[in-house]
Parts: structure tokens; sequence; C-alpha cells
């Protein structure tokens, strides 16, 4: 397989087979979201940590200026953020607070008056989605580029953290007032964003690969703030010891299934 079909193939199962993942996980119980949750919050901290660093650190020319970036693609995402509430959201509970997307749905809650926006914010999860997909393509594009293993590994996090961000946005789109298949439809659409960047990607930054370590210092400051910032927050809601325990183990499965996910992708490279 040559490495920009492995690079489309791995965006289409980070960006479409995680909408379809995640509109099948909408038939489990409200539960199982947290638990999702929970463990793509490893694997992203896993992959960060454990594979895309390591691989940037080793192949960056300064270890302080690919640190710095690390640094400076979380400051930027937080600015990001800021941006997309303070122009979406003027409330506290709002549609595009990530945190409330997560929230598990309440099957026998009373009608409330206005329960949907006429599709403004569904609209607007979409465009951002999107560009984070395309974003998370290119990322996909910068790691097989350097390493197929490291490819690979990347893909898989981005797919583990897709699908409970994409269960979210179909309840936000269904609440917003799309139908079921609007709902997918538009999920759909926006992952294969994912592939576009890939390929964008592949173009780009083939012929410049002193940008790569950088690319994947940026894309694991991605999945830092994301794990840490957007989903944890929300784990804090439940304190009961029980949960609390449940948590930390789903965390640790997701980082031990990045590490044995680098392992197997190694041991193939050099049976191959």
């Amino acid at each position: 397989m040559s490495l920009l079909a492995a690079i489309l193939l791995a965006s289409a199962a980070g960006g479409v087979l995680s909408v379809l993942l995640a509109t099948m996980a909408l038939r489990l119980k409200a539960e199982w979201v947290p638990v999702m949750v929970s463990y793509a919050i490893g694997a992203l901290l896993g992959a960060a940590f454990l594979e895309i660093l390591p691989n940037a650190l080793e192949h960056a020319s300064s270890p302080g200026a690919l640190t710095g970036t690390v640094l400076a693609g979380i400051l930027g995402f937080f600015i990001l953020e800021k941006l997309v509430l303070w122009r979406h959201c003027h409330t506290e509970h709002c549609e595009a607070h990530g945190a409330e997307a997560f929230a598990p749905p309440q099957p026998h809650a009373p009608p409330q008056p206005h329960a949907h926006d006429h599709g403004r914010s569904g609209m607007m999860i979409t465009v951002g989605d999107t560009v984070h997909n395309f974003v998370d393509g290119v990322a996909i594009a910068a790691a097989f580029l350097v390493d197929i293993k490291l490819g690979v590994v990347t893909a898989f996090a981005i797919a583990a953290h897709e699908v409970p961000q994409e269960l979210g946005d179909f309840l936000i789109l269904r609440h917003s007032g799309y139908s079921n298949r609007q709902a997918i439809l538009l999920n759909l659409l926006s992952g294969l964003a994912m592939m576009a960047g890939g390929l964008l990607g592949y173009f780009l930054l083939a012929p410049l690969q002193w940008l790569l370590p950088y690319m994947l210092a940026i894309a694991a400051s991605g999945m830092i703030y994301v794990a840490v910032a957007d989903l944890i927050p929300g784990l804090h809601k439940r304190v009961e010891l029980i949960h609390t325990g449940q948590q930390a183990l789903l965390i640790g499965l997701g980082i031990l299934t990045v590490w044995a996910t680098g392992s197997i992708a190694h041991e193939w490279m050099h049976t191959h």
C-alpha cells in the first residue's frame, strides 16, 4: 500500500467511521457516553506523550523550539475556543459548550418550550467540526510522513476521541431541530474534511520535511488541550468514588491501548 493510500484510509477511518460508530452508539445506554469520553481522554494523552512528542523531539533540530511550539499550540487552541464561544454563545449554558453535549440524555424529561433554535447552533457545530476534522487530517498526514507506526497510532487516537465528539455533535444537531437523517448526513460530510486535510497535508508537507516535527507538536498540543480543557472537566461532575475509579481505569485503558497499538504497528513494520 502506498503512503498516500495509507493516509487517506486512516483519515477515512478517523472521520467517516467515527461518525458511523457514534450514530450506532446512540442505541446504547446513556451511561456509556461518559465511558467513551474517559477512554478517549486516555487515547489522546497516550498518543500525545507516548508517540507523537517523542517522535517529534527525535526529528527536531531544536527541542526547545519544539516544546515552545507545543506551548504556543495550547495557547492558540485556548484563544480559538474562546473566540468561538464568544461569537456564538452569550449564555452560561448553551449548545456551543462541549461539556453540555456529553451530558446523558434524559429520556423522560418534560418537553421544553423553544426546544430548538431552527438549526443555528447545529450548523455552527458542523462548521467548527469540519475545520477540526480538516486539521486532524493534516496531523495524520504529518504523522505518516514521519513514521508509519506513528501514523497508525495518531489515526487511532483521533478516531477514539472523534466517537464521543461526533455523538455530542449528533445530539446537538437533533436538539437544534435536524432530523436523524439530516444529522447523520451533516456529520458524514464534516467527516470527509479529514480526508481532504490528509490529502492536502501529504502534498504540502512531503517537500517540507523540516516542518513535520512542528506539525506533530501542534497536533500533540491539540490533543492535550482537548483532553485536559474540554473532556476532563466534564468528568469532574461525577465525584463519587466508584465513578472516579471507573474514570481513572478507563483513562488508563485508553493509554494502554495506544501503547499496545504502537507496539503492534512496530512489530508489523519489522515483519513486513
